[in-house]
């Protein structure tokens, strides 16, 4: 009975943050094992999120940085205006600490894990900056956080990408000024390891053959 519970717990925890269906069949081994891996993909998530709530106290304190466990995976936020002058792309030197904290939990106690940063801007159009477009410079900001994790850092390259939305998934409204600053802002996601498919959780590895393969939330 007690083991039935575990099992029951872990499937609810893991639902919640894959955001998908899993249906278990009685008897298959092969669903258990799954449980167990994605269980524990769980507990690295939530352990790193408590070691990062404590070194980032006084930034999230300061509003600076944010973290939440979302749908596409543990997600490390950065209101744009501290680590960038407005309109520039370059980091600020006295945000160098605040990565480095970042980079050494995923470093530590994400090895496994895959990284993206993701750039976003409020819907302001581009001035005086030089850039063409908030693509632009979303993509730029993200890159600039790729590379310092990189170059100073030494995360691997084949665990990172950097992307730009500009300013098409805000998380606020852009008719006020406090809205617009929060959709300033770079994230920095630990992926989990799966796959979303309709109906079920699928591993790197597993089949991909799948015709009914459902893209992650906002992507087509």
């Amino acid at each position: 009975m007690r083991r039935v519970v575990c099992y029951t717990l872990a499937i609810c925890g893991i639902i919640a943050f894959s955001g998908c269906t899993f249906v278990v069949q009685k008897g298959r081994r092969t669903d258990i094992e799954r449980i167990q891996r994605l269980s524990k993909q769980l507990d690295e998530f939530n352990k790193a999120k408590q070691i990062l709530e404590e070194r980032l106290r006084q930034e999230i304190a300061d509003k600076q940085v944010s973290l939440a466990m979302a749908e596409k995976g543990l997600v490390i936020t950065f209101v744009a205006d501290v680590l960038f002058d407005s309109g520039k792309a370059k980091l600020r030197p006295e945000l160098y600490h605040t990565l480095d904290k970042v980079a050494q939990i995923l470093i530590e106690n994400v090895p496994q894990h895959e990284i993206g940063i993701e750039g976003h801007t409020d819907n302001e159009p581009i001035k005086y900056s030089g850039w063409k477009s908030n693509w632009e410079l979303s993509t730029a900001r993200a890159l600039s956080v790729l590379h310092y994790l990189i170059d100073k850092k030494g995360i691997s390259p084949h665990r990172i990408s950097a992307i730009g939305y500009g300013e098409y998934r805000p998380v606020a409204s852009n008719d006020t000024k406090e809205g617009r600053k929060l959709n300033r802002r770079v994230e920095i996601v630990i992926l989990p390891k799966v796959t979303k498919v309709k109906g079920s959780l699928t591993e790197p590895g597993e089949s991909r053959k799948i015709k009914d393969f459902k893209s992650p939330r906002g992507m087509k």
